[in-house]
């Protein structure tokens, strides 16, 4: 039997703006996806779940799968094969068992960490390579399989996460990963609202909803706005126009709505240069004013958050986080706060106190706990 774990990942900050071509912040986490496989002699793929809350997936590779019903776990070792096959020629099948110690559904990329294991497990069992950063792309455009319009954060931090670092991720003019050391004092609290972030089922549409706005912002604040041509991405925007300058345009031009979206993607995209410099200065109260602040964008600008997330931020800044946020797509999944070594206990004490112990949430381990920067994807 061969074996190969995927990470999850927590995103310190850099929300929705992957996709519209802006950096990130986020670090693997030491939760991952384990695959266990044996290759097969045909183009078959069996996979097993150790939950028995998921059924058996089965599909013969090919260029174009058929996908399962909407929700199914079993899209994504489709959306893997799908583009493999396309990109890289036909593949040789696989038989396995798929197990987690990743929460599903919590907005920590449960399912990119499964794509991510099922491709390495197919290039293994096809004798096959590709560098890095080539699938890195790949593989954020394969997950598109499932209906979902997201940018390439996911894929890239789950292949490429190094321990005791979180990585600046930027995607223009070419796709570049920068470690950035996370201070060895700092703590990360990572907090379940316990309400599912299921992107793949019933929050996709409202996701998908928030790219194409912040798309059409785009379009609009180039053409009637600053009347130059439709940028490709904001990266390239700002490139080309000082972030005061464009959404002082954008609030002549844009819907109350489309404004606030496109508020969000520039301010946050000044939200992770400043974090870049809070963890390499050691500033851990201002980096938990980011946090904050990206918290609250996130919440009013871009309204992806609940009163769940928002209960948890609260808690966890009460009882002594410099700052805290949700993370991931929001609509339900998890909050992260920053904190030193010598508040953490007091935070989650607060946290299991005032947010778990009301909900009849004893066993925690799965809800609340401190995340470790780790290693990225690998086969053993």
């Amino acid at each position: 039997m061969r074996r190969v774990r995927a990470p999850g990942r927590v995103n310190l900050i850099g929300e929705h703006i992957d996709y519209n071509g802006l950096p990130v912040l986020p670090f693997a986490l030491n939760r991952e996806i384990v695959l266990e496989y044996r290759p097969r002699a045909d183009r078959r793929v069996i996979l097993h779940n150790t939950d028995s809350g998921f059924p058996p997936v089965e599909f013969t590779l090919s260029g174009d799968l058929a996908a399962a019903a909407a929700g199914s776990w079993g899209n994504y070792p489709r959306a893997a094969a799908q583009i493999l096959w396309r990109e890289t020629g036909p593949l040789m099948g696989l038989e396995g068992e798929v197990s987690s110690t990743l929460p599903i559904a919590a907005g920590l990329s449960s399912s990119s960490a499964l794509v991510v294991a099922t491709a390495l497990a197919l290039l293994d069992a096809s004798g096959r390579e590709v560098p890095r950063e080539q699938l890195m792309s790949l593989l954020a455009r394969g997950e598109r399989y499932v209906g979902l319009q997201g940018g390439g954060m996911d894929q890239a931090i789950s292949l490429a996460g190094r321990q005791g670092h979180a990585l600046r991720i930027d995607f223009r003019p070419e796709l570049r990963l920068t470690p950035v050391p996370v201070p060895p004092d700092w703590r990360i609290i990572v907090a379940s609202s316990l309400v599912e972030a299921a992107k793949s089922a019933g929050a996709k549409e409202s996701y998908n909803t928030r790219v194409g706005q912040t798309r059409t912002a785009l379009e609009q604040v180039a053409t009637r706005g600053l009347g130059i041509a439709p940028p490709t991405d904001y990266a390239d925007l700002l490139n080309r126009v000082p972030a005061e300058e464009a959404l002082a345009r954008a609030e002549s031009v844009l819907d109350e709505v489309l404004y606030r979206r496109f508020r969000h993607v520039v301010t946050e995209a000044g939200r992770v240069d400043a974090a870049v410099e809070a963890m390499h200065a050691s500033d851990l109260p201002g980096f938990g004013r980011l946090l904050h602040q990206s918290h609250v964008s996130l919440r009013n600008d871009y309204e992806v958050s609940c009163a769940e997330l928002d209960q948890l931020v609260a808690i966890a800044e009460s009882a002594g986080a410099v700052g805290a946020r949700l993370t991931g797509a929001g609509f339900g999944g998890c909050t992260l706060a920053a904190c030193s070594t010598t508040a953490v206990d007091g935070v989650m004490e607060a946290l299991a106190r005032e947010f778990y112990a009301p909900r009849g949430v004893s066993d925690l381990g799965d809800v609340l706990f401190t995340a470790t920067p780790s290693d990225g994807a690998g086969i053993a």
